[in-house]
């Protein structure tokens, strides 16, 4: 059984379609919309091919038009992002943001397999790192085969207690200095981490065209062509707009 497992598209199509790999079942960590330009061709491609699906917390943010305000990195890129992403999705499709669960669990090809954008602690917006000491508390309670988590960007893969933790990485966002698309095929007992090259500047044209903000058209093209957002546009830290709107 060959899973397909993708994270943090963030309105990325261009990277989410370069992304060309066989697979039996597909599923979805969250974090669909905002950032990118295309976010309903991505919520489009989600529906088809993701067998599973759960809600991040920008997923969340778009459905219930969460304002945020952010004056610097990332936050400021949600503030400037989140209204276009609301205008430009369908009514049914935020409906499909809106009514995704924040956690998922299913048996695959007799392995049990836990979903969450987060943490299963707090499924939307713990930042949660490669460390053993941080998941083992986490894992009170739950003894799944494989916790699949996003959010962080920074695709890993960690052992604890019994449970291979993976991230796969951002599809359409990298922020780790590698621009390529990531995303993690699961085959029987085997995971891979992978990464694809796809036409970043076609989404650098899209936001060009779309951004009426120039600061975020800059910030966005960094990104994109970088794999990382450069410390001068970190005035107020680099996080991520939670589903409240306090970081």
């Amino acid at each position: 059984m060959r899973v397909l497992v993708v994270a943090d598209i963030h309105g990325n199509r261009a990277a989410l379609e370069a992304i060309r790999e066989p697979f039996d079942v597909c599923v979805c960590i969250g974090d669909l919309v905002d950032y990118g330009p295309e976010p309903g061709p991505c919520i489009d491609w989600v529906r088809k091919n993701a067998t599973r699906c759960v809600r991040g917390n920008h997923d969340h943010g778009v459905a219930q038009n969460v304002e945020i305000q952010g004056v610097g990195g990332f936050r400021y890129l949600t503030a400037i992002t989140r209204p276009l992403s609301v205008a430009s999705i369908t009514p049914d499709q935020r409906r499909y943001l809106a009514d995704l669960p924040t956690s998922c669990m299913f048996t695959l090809g007799g392995k049990r397999f836990h979903l969450v954008h987060a943490t299963p602690r707090d499924p939307m917006d713990e930042y949660a790192p490669a460390d053993v000491e941080f998941w083992k508390p986490r894992l009170t309670g739950i003894k799944p085969d494989y916790l699949i988590v996003g959010h962080t960007h920074q695709p890993y893969t960690l052992r604890v207690n019994g449970t291979l933790i993976v991230n796969p990485g951002s599809v359409g966002l990298s922020r780790d200095s590698d621009p390529r698309a990531a995303y993690a095929i699961i085959d029987g007992d085997e995971v891979q981490l992978k990464r694809i090259e796809y036409a970043v500047e076609e989404t650098v044209q899209a936001v060009e065209a779309l951004n009426p903000d120039e600061t975020a058209r800059q910030m966005l093209t960094d990104v994109f062509r970088t794999g990382a957002l450069p410390g001068k546009w970190l005035k107020n830290g680099n996080d991520t707009a939670s589903t409240n709107g306090k970081h």
